[in-house]
């Protein structure tokens, strides 16, 4: 069995009858979403699912998974999602599938947020997978001169020789910080340029990390989170 689905099923099995469950975007927690859907047809687990992204909606509504909108919750139980690296305190970057404003929107709403991902995404520090940067199109140029000057290397994200656009209706800017030795401050620094919507730093909210390899999966938690729950 491979390192993401072990991860994916494992995490599944956290969420008990009656949760609210914040749904993931990317190719681990796709294993996450499956393993819910057999125990809502073989258990009765009886849960409702709130969508990170179109494409988590349409996978979850193939497979009978009850959702709501976020707006019509007070409060979210549980959110299984992915990374695109996790250190060893759970700071994360997360954004590869385009999906880190809903993303994020969702797990800072969660009473608890676990990340599924496989060995490879483990690092040291944060920095060598760039950080996607969800920016408003009116202002992606500004922006991405505003990154140069910083010593970072954006990049527009292109899909078919167009931008890349998100379920809001943004661009993102793929930026390669290197290595990142304060990612708090760095974050908080991107959310106050004018023209970006969020940035794919997740830093002090991530509770528990499942890290699959091909024959095990590796339980990190993180006890000093920054949410205030």
């Amino acid at each position: 069995m491979n390192g993401k689905k072990l991860a994916g099923e494992n995490a599944a099995n956290l969420v008990q009858d009656g949760m609210t469950v914040g749904l993931g975007t990317g190719s681990t927690v796709h294993y996450t979403i499956q393993k819910l859907a057999e125990r809502i047809a073989n258990e009765g687990l009886r849960i409702t699912g709130v969508a990170t992204s179109k494409h988590t909606e349409r996978l979850a509504q193939d497979l009978g998974i009850p959702l709501v909108a976020l707006a019509d919750v007070d409060f979210i139980d549980i959110t299984i999602d992915g990374a695109d690296e996790v250190t060893p305190t759970l700071d994360l970057v997360k954004g590869g599938g385009g999906a880190l404003f809903r993303e994020k929107l969702v797990a800072v709403q969660s009473k608890r947020l676990v990340v599924v991902a496989d060995q490879v995404k483990r690092v040291d520090k944060l920095g060598a997978f760039p950080v996607p940067i969800e920016v408003v199109p009116f202002a992606w140029e500004i922006i991405m001169r505003g990154l140069l000057h910083l010593g970072a290397k954006p990049k527009l994200r292109i899909l078919v020789d167009e931008p890349y656009v998100t379920d809001n209706g943004n661009y993102i800017l793929d930026t390669s910080f290197e290595q990142i030795d304060n990612p708090k401050a760095l974050e908080q620094h991107l959310k106050l340029m004018n023209g970006v919507v969020e940035s794919g730093l997740f830093v002090g909210i991530a509770d528990t990390a499942f890290i699959g390899s091909n024959d095990n999966v590796i339980v990190l938690n993180n006890v000093n989170n920054s949410k205030g729950r």
